[in-house]
């Protein structure tokens, strides 16, 4: 019997040269495709600074007044009684298109002001829910108006239809200083 020689195997080896170059193309590859979610908080636009040597606004009737007050627990009020957030944008409508027939709502939609004040410590969330439904009462009443007068979908309007739309109910938010906690 023969006793064969065992032979003893070499085990191969990755190339391991081009590994960096791969990794760093990678690399690059996905710097170049991958997006950043920036957020981009609230579209508002701030008056400019007062003049002091400008004359005093002229008064504002208080029935004109839609205001708004959340408290650092997140409890509204509306016109001095307490409210939900869910009420507000019905309440906003209501406001705006009163047309002098309620003593509590505006007499006009040009004078109807809607005014929100919060609490220092009020939650972020809740203030939004709060914003979020003064928008959407807005929303409701402009699709309406297109709707009755355009005989169309807001979103399907013209530039110029949208236009004469936003002008019919113009957003008129006043946002109070809050109170300095004491």
């Amino acid at each position: 019997m023969a006793l064969m020689k065992k032979r003893k195997r070499e085990t191969p080896e990755i190339p391991s040269a081009s590994m960096a170059d791969i990794a760093f193309l990678l690399l690059i590859f996905f710097m170049v495709t991958t997006t950043i979610d920036v957020d981009t908080g609230i579209g508002l636009v701030l008056p400019p600074p007062v003049d002091p040597n400008s004359p005093p606004p002229p008064p504002i009737k208080e029935r004109n007044v839609l205001k708004i007050l959340v408290n650092s627990a997140g409890q509204v009020l509306v016109n001095d009684e307490e409210s939900s957030i869910s009420m507000i944008r019905e309440l906003v409508k209501k406001h705006t298109t009163n047309n002098g027939a309620d003593a509590n709502f505006a007499e006009t939609k040009e004078k109807a002001l809607i005014s929100v004040k919060v609490d220092r410590d009020t939650p972020y969330n809740i203030f939004l829910k709060v914003y979020d439904e003064i928008n959407l009462g807005y929303s409701d009443l402009r699709k309406a108006y297109s709707s009755q007068h355009f005989g169309t979908a807001y979103e399907r309007l013209s530039d110029s239809q949208k236009k004469e739309t936003d002008e019919q109910f113009k957003k008129k938010i006043s946002f109070a200083e809050p109170e300095k906690s004491k």
